[in-house]
């Protein structure tokens, strides 16, 4: 039976799909095989020898040790997509507040309690400090066209609005979504000069890191608006104190506040509602859940974060899982090792990411404990774990 701790509270509909015969699932859990989790900081955490994977109930993997987890073999999945719809609508809210002044206009008609039969009054005379624009008609620039990209740009070409998209890394299956009325942008400079409104939607990277910074404010239009639903740090918070003073952004919208995006005029602060919805969280559970089953029962890896996406049917009477570092020559030893032990292999699959490689090999035959520890021994294996198929051999 495998063993699986949850650090937050996890959806029901997500955990009720792990079978009650296979699986024991508790938040005091000591020797766990999986771990799911949403935003429980594990940095500090002492990862069990016992511990196969981790599943994040969401797409940010911030609260995670990701390099140490590599390190042991264990691996980390996300579920990205599974809370698509939900922050799709928050972009959609937030590129209105920041245009009508709505969250100024309530909070100032609040302040008109105590004036009784004057309040119509004074609201017809002050409603003027509070226009904006539409946005029919305007351009959206969308970086970043993953699930949530794709699905932002769609609905705003369906509101009206022109769109370009930036993405060099886009995938195929985003592609597909993606409407044919999108307009690409080859350069991301290209992109912030001719939009009236900007969305992020990229993962907070070396690479990525402040991409909205004082050179790119200054090719922007004058009054542009900015929505930032992916990551704190996606924009150098610094320049855009200085763009906010000097016009160039109208409105800052932001999902991610700190204590100087508080303090900072024209910036619109959300406590991070994005994928509150209790639909998203429905979704994530269960994408979770349904991902760290196949992992533990079939070895199968899809959406991993540190190791590559690798799966195969079934085909054998044993099936091996094994990590190791992406060096030559350990596909050749590995087949050495189960050759000399006169183990057949009916199947198998090598990919490889970055630093590491992952290899699902199924057998013709069973495989003994002593036989694992040969395996073990190849210098740069990190994990060998033997899924038994339940075929008879």
């Amino acid at each position: 039976m495998y063993q699986i701790q949850t650090l937050n509270k996890i959806s029901p509909l997500g955990l009720e799909n792990l079978s009650r015969d296979m699986y024991e699932v508790a938040s005091e859990i000591k020797n766990p095989d999986g771990i799911i989790v949403r935003s429980f900081d594990m940095h500090t955490m002492e990862f069990p020898p016992s511990l196969k994977v981790i599943a994040r109930a969401g797409a940010g993997v911030n609260n995670i040790p990701i390099d140490r987890c590599s390190e042991k073999g264990i691996v980390v999945l996300n579920t990205p997509g599974a809370n698509a719809n939900s922050v799709k609508e928050i972009v959609l809210t937030g590129m209105f507040i920041s245009s009508r002044k709505i969250v100024e206009g309530i909070n100032w008609a609040k302040t008109l309690v105590g004036n009784g039969d004057q309040v119509p009054r004074l609201i017809e005379k002050g409603k003027s400090q509070f226009t904006g624009p539409e946005i029919y008609g305007k351009t959206l620039g969308v970086i970043g066209l993953g699930a949530i990209g794709v699905k932002v740009a769609n609905d705003a070409i369906a509101l009206g609005m022109k769109v370009i998209g930036y993405d060099p890394f886009i995938s195929i299956e985003s592609a597909w979504g993606l409407s044919m009325n999108v307009k690409r942008a080859n350069v991301l400079e290209t992109l912030v000069q001719k939009s009236d409104y900007i969305t992020l939607h990229v993962p907070l990277l070396d690479s990525t890191k402040g991409m909205l910074d004082k050179q790119r404010f200054g090719l922007m239009k004058k009054g542009v608006r900015i929505l930032n639903f992916s990551r704190n740090g996606l924009v150098n918070n610094e320049d855009l104190k200085e763009a906010i003073a000097n016009g160039t952004v109208a409105a800052y919208v932001t999902d991610f506040p700190d204590e100087n995006l508080l303090k900072m005029e024209n910036v619109i602060s959300i406590p991070h509602l994005g994928a509150s919805t209790p639909e998203a969280e429905d979704n994530c559970a269960i994408m979770a859940v349904e991902q760290i089953c196949d992992y533990l029962e079939n070895g199968n890896i899809e959406h991993s974060v540190n190791f590559p996406e690798c799966s195969m049917p079934q085909s054998g009477i044993t099936r091996l899982s094994i990590i190791n570092k992406n060096i030559p020559n350990m596909v050749g030893q590995i087949s050495t090792v189960l050759a000399a032990e006169n183990i057949n292999i009916a199947d198998m699959i090598n990919k490889h990411m970055c630093d590491y490689a992952y290899n699902i090999i199924d057998l013709d035959s069973k495989i003994k404990p002593e036989q694992m520890e040969k395996l073990k021994k190849i210098e740069g294996v990190i994990m060998v774990r033997k899924i038994d198929t339940g075929k008879e051999g």
